[in-house]
C-alpha cells in the first residue's frame, strides 16, 4: 500500500510538470495580440522555461549535500505557484519573469522524480517511469484543452485559463508536505560515484533527450498555431494539441510492453524517428481535413520518445544517486538544447512567411534523433562497469 502511495504522490507532481508551458500554445496568439508580441518573441514566451527546465541539474554537482527528493518537490510546486500568479500581471516583464520563474521550478521536479523512482522503485524503472509519463502528458492535454473553453465560458481574457494553474500546484505541495517533514535535510554525496559528465554513455542518453525534448516544445509552442495557419478554428487548434498530448499517454503506456519483448531499447528509439517523421510530415503538407490522424501518430511517437528518454535515466544509471547525477545531466543539457527549437522555428517561421521550411527542419531533427537514441539504447550501465569515457589527450 506504501508503494501505491508513493506511486500516487509521484503522479500528483507530475500533472504539474508541463501545463504551465503547454496551456500557453492555444491562447499564444492573444497573448501576442494583448501584449503586442513578435513572433520571435511569442516563440521566446515557451523558450524561456524550457531553458530553464533543467537548470537545478546544472547546479545539483555544485552542491556538497543534496537535498531530500521529497523537500525538492515541495520547494518545486510552491515556487510554481508563485510564477503562475506572477506571470498573469498586466505586463510583458511580469509574463516573461514569471515564465523563467516557472522553469525553474519545474526543472526541480524534473530532476527529482527520477531519482526518486530509482531508490524507491528499483525492480519496476520502467513501468513507473510510464506512470509518471502518462501524468505528466495527461496534464498537458487537459491543460491544452480546456484553456480555451474556460475563457469562452467564463467571458475572461486570457489569463484566467493561466491563473487557474496554481491550484494543482499548490495541492501537490501540500501532499507532499508530511513526507518533506520526515525526510533528513540533505544527504552527502556519495564517495567514489562516476563522473557522468566524462561518460560517453551519459552523452548519447543526454543528446536523446535533448532533441527529443526540442520537438516536443515545438509541438506544444507551436501546433495550435500552425493548425490554425491551415485552417482550423482556435478552439480545434487547442483540441489538437491536446489530442496529441493524450495520445502521449498512450505511446508512454507501451514502452514498458513492447520492451518487454526486446532485447534493448533500439528498436524503440527507431519507432520514434519513424512515428515522428510521419506525424510532421503529415500534418505540415497533408489536407487538412486528415489532420487528426497526423496528429495521433505524432502524438504516439513523443510519447514512446518521451517515456524512453526518462527510463533512460534509470536503467542507465548503477544506483540512485548515479540516476540523480546523469537526471540532472540529462535533463540540465537536454533542455538547453530543446529551448532551441521554439525560438528557432518562431524565427524561421517569421523569416518564411509560412510552415514549410520550419516543417523540413523538424524531419532533419527527427532523423538526427535517432543517432544518439541507438547508442543510448544498448544495454550498458554508469557507474556498474568500465566503459569509454570522453577526456582529452594530453
Amino acid at each position: 500500500m506504501r508503494r501505491y502511495a508513493g506511486i500516487a504522490l509521484i503522479v500528483l507532481v507530475a500533472l504539474n510538470l508541463r501545463p504551465a508551458i503547454v496551456a500557453v500554445g492555444p491562447l499564444l496568439r492573444q497573448i501576442q495580440d494583448d501584449l503586442h508580441l513578435s513572433g520571435a518573441a511569442a516563440g521566446a514566451l515557451t523558450t524561456l522555461p524550457l531553458v530553464f527546465f533543467g537548470s537545478f541539474g546544472l547546479v545539483l554537482p555544485l552542491l556538497r549535500r543534496s537535498p531530500r527528493g521529497e523537500r525538492l518537490l515541495v520547494a518545486s510546486m510552491l515556487v510554481l505557484v508563485v510564477a503562475l500568479l506572477v506571470r498573469v500581471l498586466p505586463s510583458q516583464a511580469a509574463l516573461f519573469g514569471g515564465a523563467l520563474l516557472a522553469g525553474i521550478a519545474i526543472s526541480v521536479g524534473n530532476i527529482a522524480v527520477p531519482s526518486i523512482i530509482k531508490r524507491d522503485h528499483p525492480q519496476a524503472i520502467m513501468a513507473v517511469t510510464a506512470v509518471y509519463t502518462i501524468a505528466v502528458t495527461v496534464g498537458a492535454a487537459v491543460s491544452s484543452s480546456v484553456a480555451v473553453p474556460i475563457e469562452h465560458a467564463t467571458g475572461s481574457s486570457w489569463r484566467l485559463p493561466l491563473a487557474l494553474l496554481a491550484i494543482p500546484a499548490a495541492l501537490a505541495a501540500l501532499a507532499w508536505l508530511p513526507r518533506a517533514r520526515r525526510a533528513a535535510a540533505a544527504v552527502p554525496a556519495a564517495e567514489g560515484s562516476p563522473q557522468v559528465w566524462r561518460s560517453g554513455l551519459a552523452w548519447q542518453v543526454t543528446a536523446f533527450m535533448g532533441v527529443q525534448s526540442l520537438l516536443a516544445y515545438v509541438v506544444s509552442g507551436w501546433l495550435p498555431t500552425l493548425c490554425q495557419d491551415r485552417g482550423l478554428s482556435e478552439t480545434a487548434a487547442g483540441y489538437a494539441l491536446g489530442v496529441t498530448s493524450l495520445l502521449q499517454a498512450v505511446g508512454a503506456l507501451a514502452v514498458p510492453v513492447i520492451e518487454r519483448r526486446l532485447r534493448d531499447q533500439r528498436p524503440l528509439v527507431v519507432l520514434v524517428g519513424v512515428l515522428c517523421l510521419i506525424g510532421f510530415a503529415g500534418t505540415a503538407w497533408a489536407p487538412i481535413g486528415s489532420v487528426w490522424l497526423w496528429i495521433i501518430v505524432l502524438g504516439l511517437g513523443q510519447g514512446v520518445g518521451f517515456a524512453t528518454a526518462l527510463s533512460f535515466i534509470g536503467l542507465r544509471a548503477a544506483d540512485a544517486h548515479v540516476a540523480a547525477q546523469l537526471s540532472g545531466m540529462a535533463q540540465g543539457v537536454g533542455y538547453v538544447i530543446a529551448a532551441l527549437g521554439p525560438l528557432a522555428v518562431g524565427a524561421v517561421h517569421d523569416a518564411t512567411h509560412g510552415w514549410s521550411v520550419p516543417s523540413v527542419i523538424l524531419l532533419v531533427v527527427s532523423v538526427i534523433l535517432v543517432v544518439p537514441g541507438l547508442g543510448a539504447g544498448r544495454a550498458r550501465t554508469i557507474g556498474a562497469e568500465p566503459e569509454p569515457v570522453l577526456v582529452s589527450r594530453p
